[in-house]
């Protein structure tokens, strides 16, 4: 335990110094690639993820799903254009086709901390090896390459597949905010995680070894279930 000179319980002392932003530089993978989003994903992402049988996949995304072309094309000039995040572009190295997209947002260098967010998985990606490799692409670029302390990933308390895939890569919950946000005219209580540089070394080596190719059969069936975190603490239910 670590007390100040008037016996007062403090934080453990931390050499730290700011850290520097992500940049739109693309990150590779044995299975997937993901790119800086631009103009040249959008007809990709139109066929992967706007189809109006794809409905669900926008459910709790800030945006509605888009109708045409265009629609897609906004929130893609969006991601490409907006300072305060990087948005990428899903490839995966067998199509090379965009095949849905993520943001890493709310990035803060002086203390070290990024989230994680606006992920859409279109059919291609759902449960797939490639999804869970670009999520591990982010999380070694922002621990390894850029040395960030915190990552964090946060949902619509009413999420479960996301709240799930946050605890399978090896998220800790840390609560709840209630009344956070109101999106599509509709309230959502946040639900969030992260995972912090001391936790990230187990986190990392869990999902090297489920991303090894001996984890998995001829058919690429996983032969052991990722298990990238320890115990979580208890979360209350959705029911609301």
């Amino acid at each position: 335990m670590t007390q100040n000179a008037h016996g007062q319980r403090i934080g453990r002392p931390v050499d730290w110094r700011p850290v520097a932003p992500p940049q739109r530089v693309a990150l590779e993978g044995r299975g997937v690639r993901l790119e800086p989003i631009g103009p040249e994903h959008v007809d990709d992402l139109v066929s992967a993820v706007c189809g109006e049988d794809d409905d669900p996949i926008w459910t709790y995304l800030f945006w509605e799903r888009p109708r045409d072309r265009d629609g897609m094309a906004a929130i893609v000039e969006h991601g490409a254009s907006d300072p305060g995040q990087v948005m990428y572009a899903i490839v995966p190295v067998e199509t090379g086709r965009a095949a849905g997209f993520c943001s890493l947002m709310r990035i803060d260098p002086e203390m070290g901390s990024v989230e994680v967010g606006g992920i859409a998985f279109g059919k291609q990606l759902q449960r797939s090896r490639a999804a869970t490799e670009a999520m591990a692409l982010l999380m070694r670029h922002v621990f390894d390459d850029l040395g960030y302390r915190r990552y964090e990933w946060k949902c619509d308390s009413l999420n479960g597949a996301s709240r799930r895939a946050a605890i399978r890569l090896g998220f800790i919950w840390e609560g709840r905010f209630r009344n956070a946000l109101v999106y599509k005219g509709r309230n959502r209580d946040t639900d969030w995680f992260s995972i912090t540089d001391l936790e990230w070394p187990r986190v990392r080596q869990a999902l090297d070894d489920w991303l090894d190719d001996r984890n998995f059969d001829a058919m690429g069936r996983q032969r052991v279930r990722l298990a990238a975190r320890p115990d979580q603490p208890d979360q209350p239910g959705t029911e609301q």
